[in-house]
């Protein structure tokens, strides 16, 4: 299914053999730094290997004639992948596996902070293959309410419209690197200064040739909650047909007077915006205890939530292309890419742990008399996240971002989705 995971004592020539793939080919699509690099429990990213099954959700009125002429594939072929199921009593919301080479087709969103733009546009060039549209952040705005530069972006933007990735200018609430509620706050509950924000943004849009805004607002003060959704309305009427992107955190219920998700109204946005993008990462956040990044489970409990309320053609969930490497017990937090994660286990001789419910690896090492514990995705775990879009019917997923070297998840998307343009 393209997923081999080590076991104690295999090589690499091995594994190269099993499955015809060169051992080059093998470190390249998994970033392994050398032929000995290997670690019980790593899993390894194979191409040209049967794919995974699909999962797909019993719809009103399917029967299984309907759902093999969907997938293009015989009755007999989902019989044979089912077999504990009783296909001749579908449910609806039952779940079936679907062995079909037809690839699932989506929407990406990939974020970058253009700190090096030479860098960046190099990425671009590398991926603009797996990438519906692009969002730079390198935008922020004063307490007037003026949307500005902070990170030099028109080369990127240039590039990304030539090989047709669609670029998004990306504001944020910062003040000096953080999310600022205070800020965000005293602009929403102003109309004039969100009629500054929104037409300095529109001019931006404008001047610079982005094809639309994705607000990634943090913090919003609850009281701001309809504020919030004015100033959507707002830009909206006047980017007119450029996109709005919205970022949310994630949750399972609405609780207004959280002061982390409780400004956000699902639906009210959902409403307003072209796309919105739910955070479905950080479940294990820098400075608390050791926890996955993005558990499938709480993934999936999300999107079920979030599905009462935006329409699922519109409705993106986020993939981490990081994870957190905590120093115990009192949870210093080093973030790394999910790359450098791994390489760390391979450094250090770690074992992979990975937990079946999450969908996430783990393992522990010591360095310089001090335990570290670190939760980061694998190919495993992108799986698990692809199948959940699939199986609800998302538009598809965001990547936070891009500097962060993901080789596992990319080789995967260029040979198993279909991304759309």
């Amino acid at each position: 299914m393209g997923v081999h995971v080590v076991q104690s004592g295999e090589t690499l020539w091995a594994i190269s053999r099993r499955y015809g793939v060169s051992f080059t080919e093998i470190m390249a699509l998994n970033g392994l730094p050398s032929t000995n690099s290997l670690t019980p429990g790593l899993a390894l990213y194979i191409p040209r290997t049967p794919s995974p099954y699909r999962v797909y959700r019993i719809q009103p009125g399917d029967t299984l004639w309907k759902i093999a002429v969907q997938f293009n594939i015989t009755t007999d072929g989902i019989i044979e992948a089912n077999p504990s199921v009783d296909l001749n009593s579908l449910v609806v919301g039952q779940k079936i596996r679907i062995p079909t080479t037809a690839k699932l087709e989506i929407a990406t969103l990939v974020f970058i902070s253009p700190y090096v733009q030479q860098a960046a546009i190099a990425q671009v060039y590398e991926l603009a293959g797996q990438m519906t549209y692009i969002a730079i952040a390198a935008y922020s705005f004063t307490e007037s309410g003026f949307a500005y530069v902070q990170l030099e972006d028109r080369e990127l933007v240039a590039t990304s419209n030539q090989l047709g990735v669609r670029p998004l200018l990306m504001i944020r609430n910062q003040l000096n690197g953080e999310f600022n509620a205070e800020l965000v706050g005293r602009i929403l509950e102003s109309p004039q200064l969100r009629r500054n924000l929104v037409t300095s943004l529109v001019n931006l849009v404008r001047e610079r040739g982005y094809q639309g805004v994705s607000i990634d607002f943090e913090f919003i003060p609850p009281p701001r909650r309809n504020d919030f959704l004015v100033f959507l309305r707002e830009l909206k009427n006047a980017l007119g047909l450029n996109i709005l992107h919205v970022n949310v955190h994630a949750k399972t219920e609405d609780i207004p007077t959280n002061p982390i998700i409780g400004a956000y109204d699902y639906q009210g946005i959902g409403n307003v915006a072209d796309m919105v993008a739910v955070m479905t990462i950080d479940y294990g956040y820098p400075g608390g205890p050791p926890d996955p990044v993005s558990p499938a489970w709480w993934v999936e409990q999300v999107i079920v939530y979030a599905l009462t309320q935006i329409r699922k053609e519109k409705m993106q969930i986020a993939m981490a292309l990081y994870g957190y490497d905590k120093i115990v017990p009192d949870n210093t937090t080093i973030a790394r890419s999910v790359l450098s994660a791994q390489n760390i286990a391979l450094a250090n001789w770690r074992p992979i742990q990975f937990d079946e419910r999450a969908r996430s690896p783990f393992y522990q090492y010591r360095q310089n008399n001090q335990d570290h514990v670190v939760w980061y995705e694998d190919i495993r775990s992108y799986i698990a996240k692809y199948q959940l879009i699939d199986l609800y019917g998302l538009m598809g997923t965001t990547y936070w971002q891009l500097s962060l070297p993901a080789p596992q998840n990319w080789a995967f998307v260029k040979e198993r989705i279909t991304v759309l343009k």
